[in-house]
Protein backbone atom coordinates (compact mmCIF):
# COMPACT_ATOMS: atom_id res chain seq x y z
CA UNK A 1 0.00 0.00 0.00
CA UNK A 2 1.32 3.44 -0.93
CA UNK A 3 2.53 5.89 1.67
CA UNK A 4 1.82 9.60 1.71
CA UNK A 5 4.14 12.09 3.34
CA UNK A 6 3.18 15.37 5.00
CA UNK A 7 5.01 18.10 6.86
CA UNK A 8 2.45 17.98 9.66
CA UNK A 9 -0.34 15.55 10.50
CA UNK A 10 -3.18 16.72 12.72
CA UNK A 11 -5.10 13.96 14.49
CA UNK A 12 -8.69 15.13 14.89
CA UNK A 13 -10.73 17.38 12.64
CA UNK A 14 -12.83 19.13 15.27
CA UNK A 15 -12.55 22.86 15.83
CA UNK A 16 -9.15 22.50 17.53
CA UNK A 17 -7.58 20.56 14.70
CA UNK A 18 -9.03 22.84 12.04
CA UNK A 19 -7.90 25.96 13.92
CA UNK A 20 -4.35 24.59 14.12
CA UNK A 21 -4.39 23.75 10.39
CA UNK A 22 -5.63 27.23 9.48
CA UNK A 23 -3.00 28.96 11.61
CA UNK A 24 -0.19 26.81 10.23
CA UNK A 25 -1.10 27.55 6.62
CA UNK A 26 -1.74 31.20 7.30
CA UNK A 27 1.86 31.46 8.48
CA UNK A 28 3.50 29.08 5.97
CA UNK A 29 1.39 28.56 2.86
CA UNK A 30 3.75 25.96 1.35
CA UNK A 31 3.26 23.41 4.13
CA UNK A 32 1.73 20.02 3.42
CA UNK A 33 -0.79 19.67 6.25
CA UNK A 34 -3.09 16.67 6.69
CA UNK A 35 -6.10 16.68 9.01
CA UNK A 36 -7.27 13.15 9.78
CA UNK A 37 -10.85 12.92 11.08
CA UNK A 38 -12.75 9.69 11.67
CA UNK A 39 -16.19 11.18 10.89
CA UNK A 40 -16.55 14.20 8.64
CA UNK A 41 -20.20 14.58 9.67
CA UNK A 42 -18.91 15.46 13.16
CA UNK A 43 -22.00 13.84 14.65
CA UNK A 44 -20.18 12.87 17.86
CA UNK A 45 -17.63 15.63 17.87
CA UNK A 46 -17.23 17.42 21.19
CA UNK A 47 -17.24 20.63 19.16
CA UNK A 48 -20.70 20.25 17.71
CA UNK A 49 -22.07 18.83 20.98
CA UNK A 50 -20.76 21.73 23.09
CA UNK A 51 -22.90 24.57 24.42
CA UNK A 52 -20.98 27.13 22.33
CA UNK A 53 -20.27 29.54 25.18
CA UNK A 54 -17.24 31.79 25.62
CA UNK A 55 -16.24 33.85 28.65
CA UNK A 56 -13.41 35.81 30.25
CA UNK A 57 -14.29 34.71 33.78
CA UNK A 58 -11.34 32.54 34.82
CA UNK A 59 -8.81 32.76 37.65
CA UNK A 60 -5.68 31.66 35.79
CA UNK A 61 -4.10 34.55 33.88
CA UNK A 62 -3.40 32.49 30.77
CA UNK A 63 -6.99 31.26 30.55
CA UNK A 64 -8.15 34.87 30.66
CA UNK A 65 -5.65 35.85 27.97
CA UNK A 66 -6.98 33.08 25.74
CA UNK A 67 -10.51 34.39 26.21
CA UNK A 68 -9.47 37.96 25.39
CA UNK A 69 -7.74 36.66 22.26
CA UNK A 70 -10.93 34.84 21.28
CA UNK A 71 -13.01 38.00 21.60
CA UNK A 72 -10.50 39.81 19.40
CA UNK A 73 -10.61 37.05 16.78
CA UNK A 74 -14.41 36.94 16.80
CA UNK A 75 -14.65 40.65 15.98
CA UNK A 76 -13.40 40.01 12.44
CA UNK A 77 -14.02 36.26 12.21
CA UNK A 78 -16.48 36.40 9.31
CA UNK A 79 -14.16 38.52 7.18
CA UNK A 80 -11.04 36.49 8.07
CA UNK A 81 -12.72 33.15 7.32
CA UNK A 82 -14.36 34.26 4.07
CA UNK A 83 -13.71 31.97 1.09
CA UNK A 84 -14.43 33.34 -2.39
CA UNK A 85 -16.46 36.13 -0.82
CA UNK A 86 -18.64 33.76 1.22
CA UNK A 87 -18.52 34.85 4.87
CA UNK A 88 -19.64 32.49 7.65
CA UNK A 89 -22.37 33.47 10.10
CA UNK A 90 -21.57 32.02 13.53
CA UNK A 91 -24.57 33.69 15.23
CA UNK A 92 -22.46 35.18 18.02
CA UNK A 93 -24.69 36.79 20.63
CA UNK A 94 -23.11 38.61 23.56
CA UNK A 95 -25.88 38.20 26.09
CA UNK A 96 -23.33 38.14 28.91
CA UNK A 97 -22.54 35.50 31.53
CA UNK A 98 -23.58 35.86 35.15
CA UNK A 99 -21.70 33.83 37.77
CA UNK A 100 -23.38 33.52 41.16
CA UNK A 101 -20.96 33.81 44.09
CA UNK A 102 -21.71 32.11 47.41
CA UNK A 103 -20.05 32.55 50.81
CA UNK A 104 -17.60 29.69 50.25
CA UNK A 105 -16.33 31.03 46.95
CA UNK A 106 -16.39 34.78 47.51
CA UNK A 107 -12.66 35.22 48.26
CA UNK A 108 -11.56 33.30 45.15
CA UNK A 109 -14.19 35.05 43.04
CA UNK A 110 -12.88 38.43 44.18
CA UNK A 111 -9.33 37.38 43.29
CA UNK A 112 -10.46 36.37 39.82
CA UNK A 113 -12.42 39.58 39.39
CA UNK A 114 -9.42 41.74 40.30
CA UNK A 115 -7.14 39.78 37.96
CA UNK A 116 -9.64 40.07 35.11
CA UNK A 117 -9.90 43.84 35.68
CA UNK A 118 -6.10 44.18 35.71
CA UNK A 119 -5.94 42.49 32.30
CA UNK A 120 -8.44 44.90 30.79
CA UNK A 121 -11.53 42.70 30.90
CA UNK A 122 -15.01 44.15 30.95
CA UNK A 123 -16.32 42.65 34.18
CA UNK A 124 -18.74 43.82 36.88
CA UNK A 125 -19.03 42.91 40.56
CA UNK A 126 -22.69 42.94 41.58
CA UNK A 127 -24.48 42.96 44.92
CA UNK A 128 -27.30 40.44 45.45
CA UNK A 129 -29.86 43.19 44.76
CA UNK A 130 -28.13 44.02 41.48
CA UNK A 131 -28.09 40.33 40.58
CA UNK A 132 -31.83 40.21 41.25
CA UNK A 133 -32.46 43.14 38.90
CA UNK A 134 -30.51 41.44 36.09
CA UNK A 135 -31.93 37.95 36.82
CA UNK A 136 -35.54 38.28 38.03
CA UNK A 137 -36.09 34.50 37.71
CA UNK A 138 -33.48 33.80 40.39
CA UNK A 139 -34.63 33.85 44.03
CA UNK A 140 -31.08 34.80 45.27
CA UNK A 141 -30.74 31.61 47.35
CA UNK A 142 -27.14 31.49 48.63
CA UNK A 143 -26.10 34.56 46.69
CA UNK A 144 -23.61 36.96 48.28
CA UNK A 145 -22.49 38.54 45.01
CA UNK A 146 -22.37 38.05 41.27
CA UNK A 147 -19.83 38.64 38.52
CA UNK A 148 -21.06 39.68 35.10
CA UNK A 149 -19.11 39.66 31.85
CA UNK A 150 -21.11 41.71 29.33
CA UNK A 151 -18.99 40.60 26.35
CA UNK A 152 -19.35 36.89 27.14
CA UNK A 153 -21.78 34.98 25.00
CA UNK A 154 -22.74 32.05 22.82
CA UNK A 155 -22.48 31.07 19.18
CA UNK A 156 -22.95 28.13 16.82
CA UNK A 157 -20.14 25.62 17.40
CA UNK A 158 -20.85 23.90 14.08
CA UNK A 159 -20.61 27.20 12.20
CA UNK A 160 -17.25 28.00 13.81
CA UNK A 161 -15.93 24.52 13.03
CA UNK A 162 -17.05 24.63 9.39
CA UNK A 163 -15.59 28.12 8.96
CA UNK A 164 -12.15 26.97 10.11
CA UNK A 165 -12.44 23.76 8.10
CA UNK A 166 -13.44 25.49 4.87
CA UNK A 167 -10.77 28.16 5.26
CA UNK A 168 -8.03 25.63 6.03
CA UNK A 169 -9.03 23.60 2.97
CA UNK A 170 -8.92 26.72 0.80
CA UNK A 171 -5.37 27.35 2.02
CA UNK A 172 -4.29 23.86 1.01
CA UNK A 173 -4.98 21.54 3.94
CA UNK A 174 -5.71 17.92 3.01
CA UNK A 175 -8.67 16.47 4.90
CA UNK A 176 -8.69 12.68 5.23
CA UNK A 177 -11.72 10.82 6.57
CA UNK A 178 -10.20 7.83 8.33
CA UNK A 179 -9.72 6.28 11.74
CA UNK A 180 -6.22 6.45 13.16
CA UNK A 181 -5.23 3.06 14.55
CA UNK A 182 -1.98 4.29 16.08
CA UNK A 183 0.73 6.87 15.97
CA UNK A 184 4.18 5.73 14.82
CA UNK A 185 7.47 6.65 16.43
CA UNK A 186 11.13 6.09 15.87
CA UNK A 187 13.75 6.03 18.59
CA UNK A 188 13.09 9.51 19.95
CA UNK A 189 10.61 11.14 17.56
CA UNK A 190 7.26 10.56 15.89
CA UNK A 191 7.28 9.22 12.36
CA UNK A 192 3.64 9.25 11.25
CA UNK A 193 0.29 7.58 11.75
CA UNK A 194 -1.15 4.22 10.82
CA UNK A 195 -4.76 4.22 9.70
CA UNK A 196 -7.27 1.48 10.45
CA UNK A 197 -7.28 0.76 6.72
CA UNK A 198 -3.62 -0.19 6.95
CA UNK A 199 -2.34 2.89 5.15
CA UNK A 200 0.58 4.77 6.67
CA UNK A 201 0.92 8.54 6.59
CA UNK A 202 4.47 9.72 7.21
CA UNK A 203 5.43 12.88 9.09
CA UNK A 204 7.94 14.05 11.67
CA UNK A 205 5.31 16.26 13.32
CA UNK A 206 1.99 15.13 14.77
CA UNK A 207 -0.50 17.40 16.55
CA UNK A 208 -2.79 15.38 18.80
CA UNK A 209 -6.11 17.24 18.63
CA UNK A 210 -8.26 14.15 19.13
CA UNK A 211 -10.24 15.44 22.10
CA UNK A 212 -11.88 12.65 24.08
CA UNK A 213 -9.94 10.08 22.04
CA UNK A 214 -6.55 11.75 22.59
CA UNK A 215 -5.29 9.68 25.51
CA UNK A 216 -5.98 6.39 23.77
CA UNK A 217 -4.00 7.48 20.72
CA UNK A 218 -1.15 8.87 22.82
CA UNK A 219 -0.73 5.50 24.53
CA UNK A 220 0.15 3.96 21.15
CA UNK A 221 3.49 5.78 21.34
CA UNK A 222 4.00 5.21 25.05
CA UNK A 223 2.68 8.57 26.26
CA UNK A 224 0.30 8.35 29.21
CA UNK A 225 -1.89 11.45 29.34
CA UNK A 226 -4.10 12.14 32.39
CA UNK A 227 -7.14 12.72 30.16
CA UNK A 228 -10.43 10.85 30.50
CA UNK A 229 -13.44 10.96 28.14
CA UNK A 230 -16.35 11.92 30.40
CA UNK A 231 -19.91 12.03 29.12
CA UNK A 232 -22.03 15.03 30.09
CA UNK A 233 -25.70 15.66 29.33
CA UNK A 234 -27.46 18.84 28.26
CA UNK A 235 -31.20 19.50 28.24
CA UNK A 236 -33.58 21.90 26.52
CA UNK A 237 -36.63 22.84 28.58
CA UNK A 238 -39.62 25.09 28.01
CA UNK A 239 -41.02 27.07 30.93
CA UNK A 240 -43.90 29.44 31.45
CA UNK A 241 -41.40 32.26 32.04
CA UNK A 242 -41.42 34.28 28.81
CA UNK A 243 -38.87 36.99 28.03
CA UNK A 244 -38.33 39.49 25.27
CA UNK A 245 -34.77 39.37 24.03
CA UNK A 246 -32.12 37.12 25.55
CA UNK A 247 -31.28 37.34 29.25
CA UNK A 248 -27.72 36.59 30.47
CA UNK A 249 -26.50 33.03 30.92
CA UNK A 250 -26.51 31.97 34.55
CA UNK A 251 -23.82 29.88 36.31
CA UNK A 252 -24.26 28.58 39.87
CA UNK A 253 -21.41 27.57 42.25
CA UNK A 254 -22.49 23.91 42.08
CA UNK A 255 -21.66 23.79 38.37
CA UNK A 256 -25.26 24.07 37.20
CA UNK A 257 -25.72 26.46 34.28
CA UNK A 258 -28.80 27.82 32.51
CA UNK A 259 -28.72 29.52 29.10
CA UNK A 260 -31.73 31.38 27.75
CA UNK A 261 -32.50 30.33 24.17
CA UNK A 262 -35.39 32.73 23.60
CA UNK A 263 -38.98 32.95 24.79
CA UNK A 264 -39.54 30.31 27.45
CA UNK A 265 -36.80 27.98 26.19
CA UNK A 266 -33.65 27.32 28.22
CA UNK A 267 -30.61 25.07 27.90
CA UNK A 268 -29.45 23.46 31.16
CA UNK A 269 -26.43 21.39 32.03
CA UNK A 270 -24.21 20.19 34.85
CA UNK A 271 -21.39 17.70 35.30
CA UNK A 272 -21.82 15.08 38.03
CA UNK A 273 -19.21 12.93 39.81
CA UNK A 274 -20.73 9.71 38.42
CA UNK A 275 -20.84 10.85 34.79
CA UNK A 276 -19.77 7.85 32.66
CA UNK A 277 -16.24 7.54 31.28
CA UNK A 278 -16.85 6.45 27.69
CA UNK A 279 -16.19 7.11 24.01
CA UNK A 280 -19.16 5.09 22.82
CA UNK A 281 -22.16 6.13 24.94
CA UNK A 282 -23.95 9.24 23.65
CA UNK A 283 -27.35 8.51 25.19
CA UNK A 284 -29.14 11.04 27.36
CA UNK A 285 -31.49 10.29 30.23
CA UNK A 286 -34.82 11.95 31.00
CA UNK A 287 -34.79 10.26 34.41
CA UNK A 288 -31.40 11.80 35.21
CA UNK A 289 -32.79 15.25 34.50
CA UNK A 290 -35.90 14.65 36.59
CA UNK A 291 -34.11 13.20 39.63
CA UNK A 292 -30.90 15.25 39.71
CA UNK A 293 -31.14 18.51 37.79
CA UNK A 294 -34.77 19.53 37.98
CA UNK A 295 -34.90 19.76 41.82
CA UNK A 296 -31.84 22.00 41.82
CA UNK A 297 -33.27 24.19 39.07
CA UNK A 298 -36.45 24.71 41.09
CA UNK A 299 -34.42 25.49 44.21
CA UNK A 300 -32.91 28.54 42.48
CA UNK A 301 -35.51 29.30 39.79
CA UNK A 302 -39.00 28.63 41.22
CA UNK A 303 -40.76 29.19 37.88
CA UNK A 304 -38.98 26.06 36.60
CA UNK A 305 -41.30 23.94 38.76
CA UNK A 306 -43.60 23.85 35.74
CA UNK A 307 -41.68 22.98 32.59
CA UNK A 308 -41.55 20.62 29.62
CA UNK A 309 -38.40 18.72 28.80
CA UNK A 310 -38.21 19.26 25.05
CA UNK A 311 -34.97 17.50 24.11
CA UNK A 312 -31.45 16.68 25.19
CA UNK A 313 -28.12 15.33 24.05
CA UNK A 314 -24.87 13.94 25.38
CA UNK A 315 -21.32 14.89 24.46
CA UNK A 316 -17.83 14.20 25.75
CA UNK A 317 -15.50 16.27 27.91
CA UNK A 318 -11.78 15.55 27.61
CA UNK A 319 -11.16 15.89 31.35
CA UNK A 320 -7.62 16.57 32.50
CA UNK A 321 -7.61 14.66 35.79
CA UNK A 322 -4.23 16.18 36.74
CA UNK A 323 -5.36 19.79 37.16
CA UNK A 324 -8.32 20.51 34.87
CA UNK A 325 -6.37 22.76 32.48
CA UNK A 326 -5.14 22.38 28.92
CA UNK A 327 -2.05 20.41 27.90
CA UNK A 328 -0.37 22.52 25.22
CA UNK A 329 2.93 21.95 23.50
CA UNK A 330 5.48 19.30 22.62
CA UNK A 331 5.69 16.22 24.80
CA UNK A 332 9.14 16.52 26.41
CA UNK A 333 10.09 12.89 25.84
CA UNK A 334 9.00 12.53 22.20
CA UNK A 335 10.21 14.98 19.57
CA UNK A 336 7.60 16.23 17.11
CA UNK A 337 4.63 15.09 19.22
CA UNK A 338 2.49 18.14 20.01
CA UNK A 339 -0.52 18.17 22.33
CA UNK A 340 -3.69 20.20 22.41
CA UNK A 341 -5.56 18.09 24.93
CA UNK A 342 -7.39 17.96 28.24
CA UNK A 343 -9.44 21.15 27.96
CA UNK A 344 -12.00 19.83 30.47
CA UNK A 345 -14.96 21.46 28.75
CA UNK A 346 -13.24 24.70 27.68
CA UNK A 347 -11.81 23.60 24.34
CA UNK A 348 -14.34 25.24 22.07
CA UNK A 349 -13.84 28.71 23.51
CA UNK A 350 -10.05 28.31 23.61
CA UNK A 351 -9.61 27.01 20.05
CA UNK A 352 -8.70 30.41 18.58
CA UNK A 353 -5.81 30.97 20.97
CA UNK A 354 -4.64 27.35 20.90
CA UNK A 355 -4.62 27.26 17.11
CA UNK A 356 -2.34 30.28 17.02
CA UNK A 357 -0.12 29.13 19.88
CA UNK A 358 0.43 25.58 18.67
CA UNK A 359 1.13 26.73 15.12
CA UNK A 360 3.84 29.06 16.44
CA UNK A 361 5.41 26.28 18.51
CA UNK A 362 5.40 23.80 15.63
CA UNK A 363 7.02 26.33 13.30
CA UNK A 364 9.64 27.32 15.84
CA UNK A 365 8.33 30.86 16.20
CA UNK A 366 8.04 32.89 19.36
CA UNK A 367 4.34 32.58 20.24
CA UNK A 368 2.28 35.75 20.25
CA UNK A 369 0.49 34.31 23.30
CA UNK A 370 2.50 33.33 26.39
CA UNK A 371 0.92 30.01 27.38
CA UNK A 372 3.97 28.06 28.56
CA UNK A 373 2.28 27.52 31.93
CA UNK A 374 0.20 24.84 30.19
CA UNK A 375 3.23 22.90 28.92
CA UNK A 376 2.87 19.13 29.42
CA UNK A 377 6.23 19.31 31.21
CA UNK A 378 4.24 20.10 34.36
CA UNK A 379 2.88 16.53 34.39
CA UNK A 380 6.35 15.04 34.51
CA UNK A 381 7.35 17.53 37.21
CA UNK A 382 4.17 17.08 39.24
CA UNK A 383 3.35 20.80 39.19
CA UNK A 384 -0.40 21.27 38.59
CA UNK A 385 -1.94 24.59 37.55
CA UNK A 386 -5.34 24.84 39.22
CA UNK A 387 -8.23 27.03 38.13
CA UNK A 388 -10.74 28.45 40.62
CA UNK A 389 -12.92 25.36 41.32
CA UNK A 390 -16.11 27.40 41.05
CA UNK A 391 -15.32 28.17 37.40
CA UNK A 392 -14.77 24.59 36.22
CA UNK A 393 -18.01 24.53 34.23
Amino acid sequence: MSERTFDIIIAGGGVMGCAVAYNLLKRESHLKVAVVERDMTHARSSTTLSDGNTRIQFNVKENILMSLHALQVLQSFAEEMAVDGDMPDIAFRQQGNMFIVDEVGVALARQGFELQKSLGCEIEWLTPNQVGVRMPLYNLAGCVAGTFGPRDGSMSPLAVLMAYKKKAASLGATFIEAEIASFIKGATAVAGVKLASGETLKSGVIANCAGAWAAGLARTVGVDLPVEPVMRQVYIVETEAKHEGIIPSLFFPSGLYVFHEGGGHFMCGKSYPDDPITVTDFSWSRKRFETLMWPELVEYLPTFERLRLRSGWAGLYAMNTFDGNALLGEWPELSGFYLANGFSGHGFQQCHAVGSYLADLILGRVPTLALAVFSPQRILEGKPVYEHPYKLI
